[in-house]
């Protein structure tokens, strides 16, 4: 056996046995169908709608009860991890909008991306982490920004810190103690208990197991 194929060998069994060979790699869902997303079944409600975007297609919500929901925590197990949602808020949206929340079944603790729409179309972001019982809230409203355009935001938690993102600029950030999440569900368009709706669209998610830092994320033309 040559030195190469034994080379080759402990690589690949170091892959299955520690999942060391890839374990930072992402995992993209892409909202352009009503029937899975990420390869897990959907859950629809109301009537949100498919549509055409200059970079593909999304979703989009109403505002009033249109939603859909996913039988997976996509940060479970995660000791670290980047949330990415490229997403559009629409004008004359309800003021307070809970667009995407992961939870852990039978908990409260959660991930939530949220947005805040005040005076003059403007909007700003309020993202939330509850873990250890203990909650985390990054309410940005020094940092409005128009309603229409398309934008990316993103959460990143490396394991004592916690930072917030909206197109890559950092927004807020502070210390955290952070509990790898256990399995649970996932909400688009609304919080998972069917209050503050999202009026607008979300084209496409993201979710690495580790820190990434703005020069890795995705942007909004993604």
């Amino acid at each position: 056996m040559t030195k190469i194929i034994k080379v080759f060998i402990i690589i690949a069994t170091g892959c299955l046995l520690m999942s060391a060979c890839g374990k930072e790699q992402p995992v993209t869902w892409d909202l352009d169908n009503l029937k899975e997303i990420g390869g897990h079944p959907v859950i629809i409600e109301g009537e949100p709608k498919v549509i055409e975007t200059p970079n593909g297609k999304a979703i989009e919500f109403d505002g009033v009860d249109d939603a859909i929901f996913l039988d997976v925590h996509p940060l479970a197990g995660m000791t670290e991890f980047t949330v990415e949602v490229i997403f559009q808020p629409y004008v004359d949206g309800p003021p307070e909008q809970r667009f995407f929340h992961m939870q852990e079944s039978d908990t409260e603790e959660r991930v939530m991306f949220e947005t805040r729409l005040v005076e003059d179309n403007l909007w700003f972001s309020d993202t939330f982490i509850q873990t250890r019982g203990k909650n985390h809230t990054m309410y940005a409203v020094g940092d409005t920004h128009e309603v229409g355009p398309w934008y990316h935001a993103a959460i990143v938690v490396d394991g004592s810190t916690f930072k917030n993102y909206v197109n890559g600029q950092m927004e807020l950030g502070k210390e955290i103690d952070f509990k790898p999440p256990e399995p649970g569900r996932t909400s688009l368009g609304v919080r998972i208990n069917k209050v503050f709706w999202f009026k607008g669209a979300i084209r496409k998610t993201r979710f690495t197991p580790r820190a990434l830092t703005p020069n890795e994320f995705l942007t909004a033309e993604d």
